[in-house]
Formats: C-alpha cells, sequence, structure tokens
C-alpha cells in the first residue's frame, strides 16, 4: 500500500498540471476535507486513514494516462448531449451496455453509472469489514464525485474545442485552484443521507451540465475582448509559450480574470463535491448496516491521532486544511 503511494505521488505529480481532473491539489483538497464532514461516529476510523484517502484520490487518472488502462477513460465524464433524450436515459451499467456498444461508451463515457456500482460495491465492503477494500472504494469515489462536479465533464465540448476555446478544461478544474485554492473555504455542512443514491448523482450531473454554457459563455465573452498577447504567456519576442504538451499557456492576469468573472464557480462547485463525497461514504456505511469501523484499527491508532483529529478539526472549521496547500504563487 505504502508503494502505491509513492508510486501514485510520484506519477500523478508529473501530469497533474495538464491532465488531471481537478489537478493533484483539487482532488487532494476534496478527499481530505470530505473526511471532516462526516459525523463523529466514523470520523476517527477515516482520520487514521486521511493520508491514503488524500494521495489515492488521484490514482484513477494515474491508472488512466500513467499505467493506459484502457477501461479507465470513460469512467471520468458523459457526453449528455450524445445520449438522446434525458427522460430516457438507462438507469444502472446492465440497461446502459446493452443499449450502447462499447466503442460509444469509450467515446461518450460512464461516470454516473460507474459511480452507481462503486456505491453498491463500497456498501457491500461496509458490510463484511473490508478494510482495504473500503478506503481504496472511498479514494476513487471522492474522485469521480469531483469530476462530476466539472462542468465540462458532461459535455461534448469537454475542451472548448467545438467552441474555438481550447485549453478551458485545464484553465478551469487545474491551474484556478492551484492558483486561488489556498484562499478557498474548505469548510462545508455535516454529511447526510442520500435517501435515492442514483437519483443524487444525476442531479450532481444536471447541475454540472447546467453550468457548462455559463462557464462557455463567459469564457469566449472575456476572450474575445482580450488581445491574444494579454490572453496567453508570451516570450521576448512576442511569440505565445506552448506547454510542453503543445498547449498555448494561459496569462495569469487572464486568469484572474476569468476567475473574477465565474462569480466563484469553482470554489462553489469544489465545496459542492467535499459535501456530495461525505454524502456518499456516510451513505454507503449507513445502507451497510452501520458497522462499528473502530475495531478495523488498533485501540491505540486511533488514540494516538485523537489530538492531531482534534486539531485539524478545529482548522478545517476555519475552511483550510493541513499538509495540502499549494505552494504555487500567483
Amino acid at each position: 500500500m505504502n508503494k502505491l503511494k509513492l508510486i501514485s505521488f510520484l506519477c500523478v505529480t508529473t501530469v497533474a498540471a495538464f491532465f488531471i481532473s481537478w489537478g493533484t491539489f483539487g482532488h487532494e483538497h476534496i478527499n481530505r476535507a470530505s473526511v471532516f464532514s462526516l459525523p463523529e461516529s466514523i470520523r476517527p476510523f477515516f482520520y487514521n486513514h486521511i493520508d491514503f484517502i488524500t494521495i489515492e484520490s488521484t490514482v484513477p487518472d494515474l491508472r488512466k494516462y500513467v499505467l493506459s488502462d484502457k477501461s479507465e477513460n470513460p469512467r471520468h465524464f458523459v457526453d449528455l448531449e450524445n445520449f438522446g433524450k434525458i427522460d430516457s436515459l438507462p438507469k444502472n451499467m446492465e440497461e446502459t451496455k446493452k443499449r450502447y456498444d462499447e466503442k460509444f461508451l469509450q467515446s461518450n463515457g460512464i461516470l454516473p453509472w460507474y459511480l452507481q456500482d462503486l456505491m453498491e460495491k463500497l456498501t457491500k465492503a461496509f458490510k463484511e469489514k473490508r478494510k482495504t477494500e473500503i478506503l481504496f472504494l472511498c479514494a476513487d469515489i471522492g474522485h469521480y464525485v469531483g469530476d462530476a462536479h466539472m462542468p465540462l465533464h458532461t459535455s461534448a465540448n469537454y475542451d472548448g474545442q467545438l467552441t474555438d476555446q481550447k485549453g478551458i478544461h485545464a484553465l478551469w478544474e487545474s491551474k484556478m485552484p492551484e492558483v486561488f485554492g489556498k484562499d478557498y473555504n474548505y469548510n462545508t455542512r455535516e454529511a447526510k443521507y442520500i435517501e435515492d443514491v442514483n437519483k443524487e448523482i444525476w442531479n450532481i450531473i444536471f447541475n454540472s451540465h447546467k453550468l457548462k454554457d455559463t462557464l462557455l459563455i463567459i469564457d469566449k465573452a472575456l476572450r474575445t475582448s482580450t488581445p491574444e498577447n494579454k490572453l496567453f504567456k508570451t516570450d521576448a519576442s512576442g511569440k505565445v509559450v506552448k506547454s510542453k504538451y503543445n498547449q498555448s499557456i494561459y496569462s495569469d492576469e487572464y486568469t484572474r480574470q476569468l476567475h473574477i468573472a465565474l462569480n466563484g464557480m469553482v470554489e462553489k462547485q469544489m465545496r459542492a463535491s467535499i459535501s456530495a463525497v461525505s454524502d456518499m461514504w456516510y451513505t454507503a456505511w449507513v445502507n451497510a448496516g452501520k458497522p462499528d469501523l473502530s475495531s478495523l484499527d488498533p485501540a491505540e491508532l486511533t488514540k494516538s491521532n485523537s489530538k492531531a483529529l482534534k486539531s485539524e478539526l478545529k482548522l478545517w472549521k476555519k475552511g483550510k486544511l493541513f499538509g495540502v496547500e499549494s505552494e504555487k504563487e500567483f
């Protein structure tokens, strides 16, 4: 487990700036903050493993980009426009695979149905008190719930490529949290029980999709009125600077202006992700019959962590998190 944590940290960090949804910063903050919004009855167990849950938050992207797992890619998104009418969407993964062939699903995504399956697996793992599986599934669910809150993960125009706004995806979900995230408020409400998990997953997807047009319209208006030498970083000769992935790098000033124009959208979606993740974890535990998780760890471990938990909980109530703040300066 420790080896995988090290591999995931080293490998994911190298691709985070461009590839990883929400970036390392975003996913780690979402998973870590979700631990503190859990009720007192299960918070100590999760806190005992908070570093694991935090670092493992980026493993789905490790599987996708570093390990080239072909089955991983469609789990991160769903292109709603290509699935037809909303009221005729498949109810579960089994129905989805019967209605659409593998090629279609690879291209258009399976995020909501995959989340449904993960929740069933987590509930079963809680029932059977399989500690390692619980932790891996919780970390994965945190990742995919975060993806579901990213508006462009619900659209075929996932990078603004259809509207001449290429690069907007990474700018919104990676650069903005990394630059401004240290000032976000990560204190959210306590986790609540979800009566209908599948319905809640779709509510998240639909709400994110509604934000997609707002995001693209605001960006389009702003970039249209911004000269190219102000929109992107330029070198001494005035040439637009490209990343190693041949993407034009947006200027710090444009990033700031767009962040302001979006009126807190990135922070709101990150906070909504935190609430949703803790809700999912808590709901799976309740549906499993509220098993006693304290027996899964040595009593000495929980006791030795209690002081640190109180300290970090106080910090979280002020909206901050320990150990995952960005070191980047704007």
